[in-house]
């Protein structure tokens, strides 16, 4: 099985907007089979079968009868496309994996970044816990209404609007939490042992995946800061015009913060590893027929100055790639909190309804044969934050001196700096030696 790279997800994330946010190609023919059902609700439910049936990574449906649950599926009878779409859930859901999931024509849509970048809700971006089933929120998007509320990573979404999200999937939530500009929703959520409402107004959110800034750094220089939020279609661009700009700025050292990033497309993630590394592996897939497939550096790299990253439990997926692949190439020094753990990469079908499914069609490797889905990246330097000075972050204090992650990245990098800047004088000391 051969997949385009441009059309493999690595996210963990529901994204609350309309929009797209990532699609993939769909099955370039239709089977024969596909007329036998023209305008029926079982169309859609055998595309769906015959979609997992090509592209799911485990040939054994995680020992599910694959064939059996066609035949059954097939010979129901249906009164309507939202009976066939429950009915398609139900199928899905005895693959035992989070990530395959059906969207019906509406969650699709909601799926899809638009093209002027712009998400319509609340910001927010949520997964399903595997094992519990629980509604999490991954991370609030930044200067979204979400995160003005103060909505945290972790926070368990337990109603909205005052419906019980329990025996809910993802796109359940998903559907009740989106709505109109200006409208206001109620989202009532677990903190540990604490029970909180926020009343959020849903607004248009401006989508900008990089933010940096050139910073002042005493002996060393300037330092350039740069904060990626998600890998999509237009980061490794906008990756590319800060280190260049930064570059132009005659920094000394980066440091890249890819906290709260719960990932995105796998081709973003590995162009904007390549802008940091100049060979190596960024990364291994594995498909169901155990094929790897290896994406390496080699070219366009913009800088090998000192890089220093920051991660924590909301990284995930396209974060964990590029994080991984620096860490096994000794290109960087990754600070913070071991990340979510997600190994699995997604490719998103659009269906001949308007609908979609994301399936799960692969497993990624770091570059050293590391698997870290459900145990995650490891940072080099562990620093792990508090509850409230999580809640403090939140207030506009993330990636400054009073952020302590951020405080012991910079230390560190100051450190890389120092002692680069110690080898050239060396190095020139001794040419001046040999001279004489």
């Amino acid at each position: 099985m051969v997949i385009s790279t441009r059309g493999l997800v690595l996210g963990t994330t529901a994204l609350l907007g309309t929009g797209v946010v990532v699609t993939g190609a769909g099955l370039s023919q239709l089977p024969s089979s596909w007329a036998l059902f023209k305008e029926s609700p079982k169309e859609t439910i055998d595309e769906v079968w015959q979609v997992i049936e090509h592209d799911f990574v485990d040939a054994s449906f995680n020992g599910v009868d694959w064939h059996a649950v066609r035949s059954d599926y097939l010979n129901r009878k249906y009164q309507s496309k939202e009976e066939a779409y429950d009915a398609i859930r139900e199928m899905v859901d005895q693959l035992g994996d989070p990530y395959t999931r059906f969207m019906d024509p509406e969650q699709f849509k909601s799926m899809q970044i638009d093209t002027s970048g712009e998400l319509t809700g609340v910001g927010i971006q949520i997964s399903q816990e595997e094992d519990t089933k629980n509604i999490v929120v991954i991370s609030p998007i930044e200067d979204s209404p979400a995160a003005a509320a103060g909505i945290l990573a972790q926070d368990v979404i337990l109603q909205v609007d005052g419906q019980s999200t329990e025996g809910m999937d993802i796109n359940e939530v998903v559907s009740l939490i989106r709505g109109p500009v200006n409208s206001e929703v109620t989202l009532s959520i677990a903190r540990g042992d604490e029970r909180l409402n926020f009343t959020i107004k849903r607004a248009r959110i401006e989508i900008h995946p990089v933010r940096f800034s050139f910073r002042q750094n005493g002996a060393s220089g300037g330092i350039g800061y740069i904060r990626l939020n998600q890998f999509s279609g237009n980061a490794a661009s906008e990756m590319k015009d800060a280190i260049q700009k930064l570059n132009n700025q005659n920094v000394s050292g980066f440091i890249l913060d890819l906290r709260l990033n719960p990932g995105g497309l796998l081709y973003s993630s590995a162009e904007i590893a390549r802008m940091w590394m100049d060979k190596g592996t960024i990364v291994t897939t594995i498909n169901r027929q155990g094929e790897v497939d290896r994406l390496t550096a080699g070219r366009g790299q913009l800088t090998n100055k000192p890089l220093v990253v920051l991660v924590d439990q909301g990284s995930a997926s396209a974060s964990e790639i590029l994080a991984g692949a620096l860490q096994d190439n000794h290109r960087a020094t990754i600070v913070g909190a071991t990340t979510f753990g997600k190994g699995l990469v997604q490719s998103v079908h659009p269906l001949q309804d308007g609908s979609g499914l994301a399936v799960t069609v692969a497993k990624y490797h770091t570059p050293s044969g590391r698997d870290i889905h459900k145990s995650g990246i490891v940072p080099d330097i562990q620093i792990e934050l508090t509850e409230e000075q999580l809640e403090t972050l939140r207030r506009d204090q993330i990636g400054t001196p009073a952020d302590p992650q951020y405080a012991k990245a910079l230390q560190v990098l100051t450190e890389q700096i120092s002692k680069g800047k110690a080898g050239e004088t060396l190095g020139a000391s001794n040419r001046s030696k040999s001279g004489v």
